[in-house]
Parts: structure tokens; C-alpha cells; sequence
């Protein structure tokens, strides 16, 4: 067995009764088993699953068999299963999303402000006129290209330097995903009033909920995505680019960390010009090499590519881009500009 798959199939079994709960819906925990029809998660009492034992070897939990069939094998095949997978490759993002996703969304805390997370967006109002798009056009980007990831809320908490006393800024709104949709966080952006300006306080980009894989999503899932860091940074790329799918990951660590959609084939890294930069995108490329997902990286003139953007303006940074893709790529993406 390959080793990553080896990796992967040892942390599924960690989280056995996660994965059938997820996957095999239809069936029960039984004692030290999870009893369902069969692998596609017919209703029945064909299939045992060991949700106990040790992680590998003789009796390792995770392991199943189909007494009506005789298949037997492991998590990854339930989940291979699960999503008509035509390749192995498909069924280890499979994987690698449920990891990623129970990973960052398992404790109590995170669940928590996930929660807070999807209300605090849900009494947010649409950017159109609001200061989050005078902020927005000020970095060069025009707010079509944000779709609904992001919203204004005009009255948003923030803790000041006294912790007891909390300050009300206007604020942008970033919406933080996982590969399923949900809502697992939210990224808040404090505006002057006019929204000329970030707020003049320190660290006026303030996160809460579960980041670590996720992000914030600008268009649908597809075989060829593009991620990077920073929202602006982000969506000055879809300026040039704008039927592009791309996801902020907003650090260069959460970057590092990303969990690809399934559907993913190719992916376009967008890391700013620093060493931690750089180095997060050495790191991921590294990891989806052994899912078999394609990476290219895409490299600014300055330190990322809002900065780009707002020096040269959009057409220049096409150009600039133009010899970074492929070339059906080249002719998908750029040629949609005119559009």
C-alpha cells in the first residue's frame, strides 16, 4: 500500500464511527460493530464494520466484511463507495476532506463560534453601496467579482485595548466554508466609516471559528481552481480572471492546510512574494502531489497580486499572468475577460 494511502486508511480507523455515521447513514452501531446492508449504504444487516480493536493488523478496527457477498476491505473503500469514485485518486480527496473537515469542526469551541459565525453573516446586508464596496474599489477590485462571499455589517463588535469595553465599527464580512458549504467561520474586516480605509486600530482583520482547511469561496467548485492567501488578493486575481473559481485561505499557514473539493484536478497557488509565502506553497504542492491534483504557482511582480493590481491595473496583470497558465487554461480564463 502506498504510503499516503497507508496514512490516510490509519487516521480514517481513528475516526471509524465518524466515517460510518457520515457514510453509512443508513445502519447502527451494534456493540463493538456498525451493521449496515452493504458498501453503498443499503439499509440491511449484511455488512460489519469493527468500530473497536487495534489500528492496523489482524482484527484492526475499520476493517469490514459483507456476509451476503464476501467483499471485504477498508475505510477508504466505504468512501471510494460513497462517491461512485472512478479513480483511487478521488476517493483520497474524499478522504482527506472528511479529515480536514472533522479535524477543524470537532471541538466543542469551534463548533460554537462556527455557530455564531453563520448568524452574525446571516444579519449582515449585501456589499452593493454599502462602504465594504468603497473599500473594495479603493484596492482596485469591483464588487462582481466577490459574488456572495462577502457582506457589510454596520454595527460589528470589536474588543479594543480595554477587553471589558468593546467598541461597534462597520465591518466586512468574509464567509470561511468547508468543501460541504457550511459555514465554519468568518473572517471581519473593521472600516472607517466611510470605508476608505481599515479601521485605524491594531489588527484590524480579526478570524473566529475553524479556518484550518477551509476558506473563503469565490465561485463553484471545479477541476481548476486557484487559492492563495488574502481576499483581496484573492479577488484581484479574479479581476483578470473572473470565471476562475478561487478560495482565500486567509495565512499563509492556513494555506499550507488547505483540504481540496473533490472535484479538484488542477490547482493554481497563489502565494505572496515572503518566505512564508513561498513556503506554504512549497508545503501544499507537496502534499497534492499525492492525491494526484496538478500545481502551478502564480507569482506577483510585488508582494501579492492586489498590490499588482492597483499598480498596473488589470490588463497589465493579465499579461503578467498570461505566461503562468496553460494554455487551454490561457484561453479559458483570460479570454473571459471580454466577455
Amino acid at each position: 500500500m502506498h504510503e499516503r494511502t497507508a496514512e490516510i486508511v490509519r487516521r480514517l480507523a481513528e475516526r471509524a464511527e465518524d466515517v460510518c455515521r457520515l457514510y453509512l447513514s443508513n445502519g447502527r452501531k451494534i456493540g463493538g460493530y456498525w451493521i449496515v446492508g452493504d458498501r453503498r449504504n443499503a439499509k440491511g444487516r449484511s455488512l460489519y464494520l469493527r468500530l473497536q480493536g487495534p489500528i492496523g493488523g489482524k482484527g484492526a478496527r475499520g476493517k469490514w466484511t459483507d456476509g451476503a457477498t464476501g467483499e471485504h476491505g477498508d475505510l477508504l473503500d466505504i468512501i471510494a463507495s460513497a462517491i461512485s469514485a472512478d479513480r483511487h485518486v478521488d476517493a483520497l480527496v474524499e478522504a482527506e476532506r472528511f479529515l480536514g473537515a472533522h479535524r477543524s469542526l470537532s471541538t466543542p469551541t469551534n463548533r460554537h463560534h462556527g455557530a455564531v459565525a453563520a448568524r452574525l453573516f446571516a444579519a449582515a446586508r449585501p456589499i452593493n453601496g454599502s462602504p465594504v464596496e468603497t473599500y473594495l474599489r479603493s484596492r482596485g477590485i469591483n464588487d462582481a467579482v466577490a459574488a456572495d462571499a462577502l457582506r457589510f455589517h454596520p454595527h460589528c463588535y470589536c474588543h479594543g485595548p480595554n477587553a471589558d469595553r468593546p467598541i461597534i465599527l462597520p465591518a466586512m464580512l468574509a464567509a470561511v466554508t468547508d468543501n460541504a458549504g457550511r459555514i465554519s467561520g468568518l473572517m471581519r474586516t473593521y472600516l472607517s466609516a466611510d470605508g476608505s480605509q481599515k479601521a485605524p486600530i491594531d489588527s484590524p482583520r480579526r478570524a473566529m471559528g475553524a479556518l484550518a482547511g477551509n476558506g473563503v469561496r469565490f465561485g463553484p467548485h471545479a477541476e481548476v481552481m486557484a487559492v492563495g492567501e488574502g481576499i483581496e488578493t484573492m479577488l484581484s486575481l479574479r479581476i483578470a480572471m473572473p470565471t476562475l473559481s478561487m478560495i482565500a485561505a486567509l495565512s499563509a499557514a492556513h494555506l499550507a492546510a488547505f483540504v481540496p473539493p473533490v472535484r479538484l484536478r488542477r490547482l493554481y497557488i497563489a502565494a505572496d512574494s515572503d518566505a512564508a509565502g513561498r513556503n506554504a506553497a512549497a508545503r501544499l504542492a507537496e502534499r497534492l502531489k499525492a492525491l494526484a491534483i496538478e500545481t502551478s504557482q502564480l507569482t506577483p511582480r510585488r508582494k501579492d497580486f492586489n498590490d499588482d493590481l492597483i499598480a498596473d491595473g488589470a490588463d497589465m496583470l493579465a499579461a503578467h499572468l498570461a505566461d503562468q497558465l496553460t494554455a487551454d487554461d490561457r484561453q479559458r480564463f483570460l479570454s473571459a475577460r471580454g466577455r
